[in-house]
C-alpha cells in the first residue's frame, strides 16, 4: 500500500505520474468515505476516470463545477447541474466511496441539505399517479413540460404515457398508466425513443439548485430588498424571479432564496476522511483574486446588482477552519520542496489557524514510487521500439503497457509484434495482479505511467511510448465541430453585414436593440429589408441567420418582406437542387460499380512520416486524414473534398495521402491554378519529403523548357513520384506511367 504512515495526518509526496489515483485507491478501499478535494478541474476528471480503474468497485462521483465565470449572465448546462445534484444526493445519502471535488467547487455555495430532502421524491410501478397533483409536484421540483424530453429537468405527459428526464439520471423514463396506476417504468433512447430495459421505480431529484415555488420567490424577494438598495422593480432579475421564470445567471444569486446556504462541508458524513490534492492553498488564493476582479468589472449594472464575493464564497480562512473537522490524508506535490511546501502549500495558512509552528517538512512521507525512462517511439530508427524493448529486457518486474481504447489495443499489439515484441492480452487491472507474466497489454484511462519499486512492476501508457505526439484527451472528446451552423455567435457579425434569415430572405444586420415586450427586456437583432422594411429578431433564434455567401456583400440583393421573391427563390433553388441530386445519383452510381486501385499503408513508414508535421493535428484534420486514408485502402475510385479556410492545414491532409500513394509506387498529380501556388506547394512538398526517396518536380513558368523537358520524360518513365503544375499538366504532351492520385487546389 502506498499510503503508510504512522502521522495522525501524513502528507504524501512523491507520488510520480498517475499513482496519486492508484494511492487513492488503496486507501479508499480501506477508509471510505473519501472525499477529494483537488487544485483544479482537469486534475479532479483525470481521477474520476482513473481510480475506478485500479478500484472498478468503488462506488467514485464527481462534484463538478458549474463551469461559468463568477457572475456570468448564463447559467451552468442542464447536464451538469444534473451531475451536481446527483453527487450531492449520493453524498446526503452516505452512498459514496471517493467523491473528487475541484477546490472551486468546493467555495461555491450549495442549497440547505434539508432543501435536498424537501423536493426528492420516488415514483414506484404498482403506486397509483394523480396527474393533477404529479404535474404540480414537477413544477415545484423544477422540471418543465415539453413536447419531448430531450434533457434532463424535463418531462412530457401524453394521455396515459408520461415521459420524463429526472435530474442525475444518465437515461430518461417513460411510465406506462392503466387508469391511475403505474403499470410499467422503462428506460427510453432519447433519439430513437425506443424503450431499453424496465426498473421498479424513479428517483426524483428537484430540477435546480434552488426553489422557484412561492415561498422561493417571496425569500428571494425579501433577501433582495433587504440586501440591495433602490427601486427593485427596475432590476430584470427581481422582475423575471417574481414572474417564475429563472433568468439566466440566477444561480449568482442562490443565498437570496433560502434563509442560510450550505457548504460542501455540511453534506459530508462525520466519518469522512480529507485528502487535500496538491497545491489547494495557492489555487484558493488564485481564486480570490479572479473573483475579486469580476467583482469589480461587473458591479455597475443596475440591471444586474452583485452580491459580494464574501457573501458567496469561501474564502481560504473559513475553508481550512471547515477542514479541521474531519480526519485528513493530504499529497503533495513532488516538484515542491519540503521547505518550499511550508511556505507556500496547504500547510502555511493550516499551520497558522492550528495556532502552532510545526513545518510542512514534518509530516512529509514520500511513496516508493519513480518515473518511467525514455522509452518513446523512433519512427526515424531502424528498430523504433528499441528503447522499449531495452527496458522491458532490463527491467526485473514486469510491467503493464495501456491503451486508451480496444482499437488501439489492436494497432499497438500489431506494432509490437512487428518488432518482436508479444504482449499477452489483460483485460483489467485485477487481471494483471493475478496473473505472472512479464509483459501485458491491456486498456485503461491512466495518463501517466510509473512504477512501484517495492511491487516490482511498471505501468506504461501511449505518453510514454509516443512521447513525440503530445496527446490531448479533451480535444479527442470533444464533440465534431457541426460546420453546419455556420453562425455561431453574435462576434461573427458585423454592422451592415448581408444576413440570410430561413423564412424572410436576404437583409442586413444593423446590430442589437433591446425591446420590452411586457415580459421584460429582451435582446433583438435587428435586420432592415428593403423598402427600409425592419425585422427584430430574438438572439435565441440566432439559428435561423446564416451568412449571405452568394457574392460580393456590398452587392448583396436585399428582399422586400411579405413579398413572396424570396419563396421563389427557395423554390428554384429546390428544383436545381432536385436537378443535381438527380445528376450527382447518376454518376456516383457509376463511380461505385467501378473497381480502384486499394493501397497498402505501411505503419511504421507512414506515422514516420507523420512525425514531421510540426504541429498538434486538430480534431477536424485528424478526422480528414482518417477519411482520406480510409478512402485509400477501400479499393473504390476516391473523390474526397477537403474544405477548410487559409492555414487550417489542407496541404497537411493532401501530404499525407501524397505520401501513401507513393509509397505504393503510384505517381501523384498536384493540379494548381496559378504559378504562383505552385511555387509555393514545390517548396512545401520538398520541405516535407526531405528525408524520404522521392523525387518531386515543378510543372509551370517558373522553370525553363528544359527543365519541363527533363520533366516530362521522367514522368513518362516512371523516374519521377509527384509533380505540381498549373494547366500544363493535363496538356495533350504530359504522359504518366503509373498515376495513382490526383490532387486538385
Amino acid at each position: 500500500m502506498l499510503f503508510a504512515s504512522s502521522h495522525s495526518r501524513p502528507r504524501y509526496t512523491n507520488l510520480t505520474g498517475s499513482s496519486d489515483a492508484l494511492a487513492l485507491a488503496q486507501y479508499a478501499a480501506q477508509h471510505s468515505p473519501l472525499v477529494v478535494i483537488a487544485a483544479n478541474a482537469l486534475e479532479a476528471q483525470r481521477l474520476v476516470e482513473e481510480i475506478p480503474f485500479f478500484a472498478p468497485k468503488l462506488r467514485v462521483h464527481l462534484l463538478p463545477d458549474w463551469e461559468t465565470l463568477p457572475y456570468d449572465h448564463f447559467s451552468p448546462h442542464q447536464d451538469l447541474i444534473s451531475e451536481r445534484l446527483a453527487t450531492l444526493h449520493h453524498i446526503r445519502s452516505n452512498n459514496f466511496d471517493v467523491v473528487i471535488v475541484p477546490i472551486t467547487t468546493a467555495l461555491y455555495p450549495l442549497p440547505p441539505v434539508s432543501y435536498l430532502a424537501a423536493y426528492t421524491f420516488f415514483l414506484k410501478k404498482g403506486e397509483r399517479l394523480d396527474l393533477a397533483a404529479f404535474r404540480q409536484q414537477m413544477t415545484l421540483a423544477g422540471y418543465n413540460h415539453v413536447q419531448q424530453v430531450l434533457t434532463p429537468g424535463e418531462y412530457c405527459v401524453r394521455g396515459g404515457i408520461i415521459d420524463l428526464f429526472a435530474m442525475g439520471s444518465v437515461l430518461p423514463y417513460r411510465l406506462d398508466l392503466f387508469d391511475d396506476e403505474i403499470e410499467t417504468i422503462s428506460t427510453f433512447d432519447v433519439d430513437t425513443q425506443r424503450t431499453l430495459y424496465p426498473v421498479p421505480e424513479i428517483r426524483m431529484l428537484p430540477a435546480r439548485e434552488f426553489p422557484m415555488d412561492e415561498k422561493g420567490q417571496a425569500t428571494f424577494r425579501q433577501n433582495f430588498r433587504d440586501r440591495f438598495e433602490g427601486d427593485p422593480s427596475k432590476s430584470r432579475i427581481y422582475k423575471d424571479v417574481s414572474k417564475g421564470i429563472a433568468p439566466a445567471g440566477i444561480e449568482y444569486y442562490l443565498p437570496l432564496f433560502f434563509d442560510k446556504t450550505a457548504t460542501l462541508f455540511d453534506y459530508l458524513p462525520q466519518n469522512a476522511t480529507l485528502c487535500l490534492h496538491h497545491d489547494v492553498d495557492a489555487a484558493i488564493q488564485q481564486f480570490a483574486v479572479d473573483t475579486a476582479s469580476r467583482y469589480n468589472l461587473l458591479r455597475g449594472d443596475p440591471q444586474h446588482p452583485l452580491l459580494e464575493t464574501k457573501e458567496l464564497f469561501l474564502d481560504g480562512e473559513q475553508f481550512f477552519i471547515r477542514v479541521k473537522e474531519f480526519a485528513r490524508v493530504d499529497i503533495v506535490t513532488s516538484s515542491v520542496a519540503p521547505a518550499q511546501a511550508g511556505a507556500q502549500s496547504i500547510e502555511s495558512l493550516d499551520s497558522r489557524l492550528r495556532g502552532n509552528d510545526e513545518t510542512a517538512g514534518k509530516h512529509l512521507t514520500p511513496c516508493p514510487t519513480a518515473t518511467l525512462p525514455s522509452i518513446a517511439v523512433d519512427r526515424r530508427a531502424e528498430v523504433p521500439t528499441q528503447k522499449f524493448e531495452d527496458f522491458l529486457r532490463a527491467y526485473k518486474g514486469r510491467t503493464l503497457l495501456l491503451a486508451e481504447s480496444l482499437g488501439r489495443r489492436e494497432i499497438m499489439s500489431g506494432y509490437l509484434k512487428e518488432y518482436g515484441l508479444t504482449p499477452s492480452v489483460c483485460e483489467d487491472y485485477a487481471s494483471f495482479l493475478a496473473s505472472k507474466d512479464k509483459f501485458m497489454l491491456g486498456v485503461g484511462p491512466i495518463q501517466i505511467g510509473f512504477t512501484l519499486p517495492d511491487e516490482q512492476f511498471a505501468i506504461v501508457t501511449e505518453t510514454e511510448l509516443y512521447a513525440a505526439q503530445p496527446r490531448s484527451r479533451a480535444a479527442r472528446a470533444a464533440k465534431k465541430s457541426n460546420v453546419e451552423g455556420m453562425l455561431r455567435d453574435l462576434s461573427e457579425l458585423k454592422t451592415g453585414d448581408p444576413v440570410v434569415h430561413e423564412q424572410h430572405g436576404i437583409a442586413r444586420y444593423q446590430g442589437l436593440v433591446n425591446l420590452d415586450l411586457g415580459e421584460g427586456e429582451n435582446e433583438f437583432l435587428l435586420l432592415v429589408y428593403a423598402g427600409e422594411d425592419k425585422l427584430y429578431v430574438p438572439v435565441s433564434q440566432l439559428h435561423v441567420i446564416s451568412r449571405y455567401s452568394g457574392g460580393a456583400p456590398e452587392a448583396a440583393p436585399l428582399h422586400k418582406l411579405g413579398s413572396g421573391t424570396w419563396d421563389k427563390a427557395k423554390r428554384r433553388a429546390m428544383q436545381q437542387v432536385r436537378d443535381t441530386a438527380a445528376e450527382l445519383l447518376n454518376i456516383y452510381a457509376q463511380r461505385a460499380t467501378r473497381k480502384g486501385h486499394a493501397f497498402k499503408l505501411t505503419y511504421h513508414d507512414y506515422e514516420a512520416f507523420a512525425e514531421g508535421f510540426g504541429f498538434e493535428e486538430t480534431a477536424d484534420q485528424a478526422a480528414a486524414i482518417e477519411a482520406v486514408l480510409l478512402d485509400l485502402q477501400s479499393g473504390k475510385p476516391m473523390d474526397r473534398l477537403i474544405c477548410g479556410d487559409v492555414g487550417f492545414g489542407k496541404t497537411e491532409v493532401a501530404l499525407r495521402a501524397a505520401f501513401v500513394a507513393v509509397m505504393d509506387g503510384k505517381q501523384v498529380a498536384v493540379l494548381v491554378p496559378t504559378t504562383l501556388l505552385a511555387e509555393q506547394h514545390f517548396q512545401n512538398f520538398s520541405t516535407r519529403f526531405a528525408d524520404w526517396p522521392i523525387k518531386i518536380a515543378e510543372l509551370s513558368r517558373f522553370r525553363s523548357t528544359k527543365e519541363v523537358t527533363q520533366s516530362l520524360k521522367d514522368l513518362a518513365d516512371g523516374k519521377l513520384d509527384i509533380v505540381i503544375g498549373t494547366h500544363k499538366l493535363i496538356q495533350k504532351d504530359v504522359k504518366f506511367n503509373n498515376l495513382g492520385l490526383v490532387i486538385l487546389d
